[in-house]
């Protein structure tokens, strides 16, 4: 947690688009690009069941030495907790917040994220594979997030830039 007031979310899947994580958790706003050490991102289903919202493997990550996930760290307001929990679908079992260190360009930060519980190993969901997530990280600690030909958004610092390549 980061105060009393907020608390800092390591987003790695779906939650890297502003669109998706604010529209239920509108006190989110970007911090900073980080990267977890020792996990790999995978897609898969709680206990082999594809929701269906998403149709396919939803994405997750693992313990996996030498391996990395970069991501987004949001600041959120404590008040979103229990939506953002919700999204995670925490009650139904299917995630488990957990509190990991992430680095970042000059600090390690501790961050709430989420892993799957029962994951069963599974390919992504159409929705993935129609976004297709390819993540450039710049040595000026730039991320950048693309879809197939159009880069959703571009993270540098703590500012995040929605654009879109014509």
């Amino acid at each position: 947690m980061e105060d009393n007031h907020t608390f800092l979310y390591f987003a790695y899947g779906s939650n890297l688009l502003k669109e998706r994580l604010q529209l239920k958790n509108p006190s989110a706003t970007v911090h900073c690009v980080a990267r977890l050490k020792d996990y790999k991102l995978v897609f898969g289903n709680h206990k082999g069941l594809a929701s269906d919202r998403w149709h396919g493997g939803v994405a997750t990550i693992e313990h996996s030495p030498g391996d990395e996930v970069w991501g987004v760290v949001w600041r959120m307001n404590v008040s979103d907790l229990e939506s953002l929990d919700s999204q995670e679908n925490v009650t139904l079992g299917a995630y488990s917040p957990v509190e990991l260190s992430v680095k970042t360009k000059g600090q390690d930060l501790n961050c709430r994220t989420y892993i799957m519980n029962s994951c069963v190993y599974a390919p992504p969901s159409p929705q993935y594979l129609k976004v297709r997530f390819t993540v450039t990280v710049w040595p000026t600690d730039m991320l950048f997030i693309r879809s197939q030909e159009q880069c959703l958004f571009m993270v540098h610092g703590n500012n995040l830039h929605s654009f879109h390549l014509l």
